[in-house]
């Protein structure tokens, strides 16, 4: 009798886990679904131009001004995430170790939490308007891409605070207590031992953000006016990027289904987050302490 039931309860968890096994493939090919289709549309439609070599220029380069080369707005998105990023990555980073590893429960690190978990709920064109009546408003400067950095600053901070506080939370505690048992200081053992361990996911996290403000639209229409000309200066005239090209070739184009400039810019912006990933991955690989 005991044995019959105990098949009969064997039996139902094998359907349960037949049942949850197929919801689960389910719901992944409903998310993926949708997204090769936009990815296939995209390489299809934007493929095209990008093999185009005036593509990668632009009319200031001796290219006649009806064909789009897109260069200048690379240069500009380049220009803007770099200084983003190396402004906001070791901020966050420092941010997210003093939250995790020193003051988490004291009154500055609950206000720190508190101002981070405000600034993940901002959305882009917020940021935007707050950096334009303190910046161009208030202090008088004009528009630029350096105003169009400070506001993708504030859209990347919180996400890379948050990431990194969760990738030093799974490093083991035990590997902390080691270190302090063989007389190793706490900021040594941050830097020697928690940092490295986490630095996988703390790329990868980081990534995700720079992936997040690269595609960030709403800053560049505000901040910065649109150009075909090369600028290498963040601080001053206008300076074009892939998210603002794409909002012009949007603006001006009849046939959005058909617009070159629009999926090929398109393509070219997944193109190049793809290619940072790729860089990313390799980095992390080669940071990761050995045995970990």
């Amino acid at each position: 009798m005991s044995e019959l039931k105990f098949a009969q309860v064997s039996n139902r968890r094998k359907a349960k886990d037949i049942t949850a096994t197929v919801l689960m493939w389910i719901a992944v090919a409903i998310a993926i679904i949708p997204l090769l289709w936009v990815l296939i549309n995209v390489v299809v439609k934007g493929f095209p131009s990008i093999v185009d070599f005036s593509w990668w220029n632009n009319g200031d380069l001796g290219y006649p001004p009806e064909e789009k080369g897109i260069g200048h707005a690379i240069v500009g998105t380049i220009l803007q995430v770099l200084v983003c990023s190396i402004i906001s990555i070791p901020l966050s980073i420092a941010i997210g170790v003093y939250l995790v590893e020193y003051g988490a429960r004291g009154p500055l690190g609950k206000a720190t939490s508190f101002m981070v978990d405000i600034l993940s709920g901002v959305p882009s064109i917020v940021a935007a308007l707050f950096i334009y009546a303190v910046w161009i408003s208030i202090l008088g400067f004009d528009r630029s891409g350096f105003a169009v950095t400070l506001s993708l600053i504030l859209l990347m901070i919180p996400v890379i605070v948050r990431n990194t506080e969760e990738m030093l939370k799974v490093v083991p505690q035990d590997l902390r207590e080691a270190s302090y048992a063989l007389g190793v200081p706490k900021w040594k053992t941050i830097v020697k031992i928690v940092l490295p361990t986490a630095a996988s996911g703390i790329i990868s996290g980081t990534m995700l953000a720079i992936a997040r403000v690269m595609g960030e639209s709403a800053p560049v229409i505000i901040l910065v006016g649109s150009t075909r000309a090369f600028n290498w200066n963040l601080f001053k005239n206008p300076q074009n990027s892939l998210t603002l090209y794409m909002y012009d070739a949007f603006r001006v184009t009849a046939d959005y289904a058909s617009s070159a400039a629009l999926w090929g810019s398109a393509l070219t912006l997944i193109l190049l987050i793809a290619l940072l990933n790729v860089v990313a991955r390799l980095a992390a690989t080669k940071l990761r302490p050995k045995g970990i």
